[in-house]
């Protein structure tokens, strides 16, 4: 039985991390059933230099979500919305050292346009964003959360490499709703 078109999404946002990890020189790995249960769906892990004065290692979990839907219309931000008050209070909740941060995947509309391959270039159509939700709001929407992810935190290997960096001093910016 093929995949469905959500476990394809799914895929592709793994393949989409891997492929900007690998770029960046970060380890990275998917996480297990038991890390799915906790909102980790990847974990990312840099080991080499850094801006801080001795840690030299850093780990970052990932919760991939990957959507066709429209991203919004507002100039600094994109919209998801975060289907469940639990996966979104597990992400705003900071229970570790680890930093968690929500990488979302936005793909075409047409499936047909996902992806491209040829001998010369493989091309996974649109691009990932991040953010970290620490410092959000209690929801009190039972059926989830419309997340507001800043347009400049295109996920990139460089940007990759930075988000480490802010990791490993305790600096990533929490999460600010916009005044729209």
């Amino acid at each position: 039985m093929p995949l469905s078109n959500n476990d394809i999404e799914s895929e592709l946002s793994y393949a989409y991390l891997h492929a900007i990890s690998a770029k960046a020189g970060i380890s990275c790995k998917i996480g297990d059933r038991h890390d799915d249960g906790t909102g980790v769906d990847a974990q990312v892990n840099y080991r080499g230099n850094t801006s801080h004065a001795y840690l030299k290692h850093v780990q970052i979990n990932v919760q991939l979500k990957a959507t066709i839907k429209d991203s919004g219309n507002y100039p600094n931000h994109l919209t998801y919305f975060l289907n469940g008050k639990s996966r979104f209070e597990k992400l705003r909740t900071k229970d570790s050292d680890l930093y968690k941060i929500l990488v979302v995947l936005f793909l075409p509309r047409n499936h047909a346009d996902w992806l491209e391959c040829s001998k010369e270039e493989l091309i996974l159509k649109n691009a990932a964003y991040w953010v970290c939700l620490y410092g959000a709001d209690e929801s009190f929407n039972p059926s989830g959360e419309t997340i507001y992810i800043p347009k400049s935190h295109l996920l990139t290997p460089s940007e990759l490499l930075r988000i480490t960096d802010l990791a490993v001093n305790k600096n990533i910016p929490e999460y600010v709703k916009p005044n729209l």
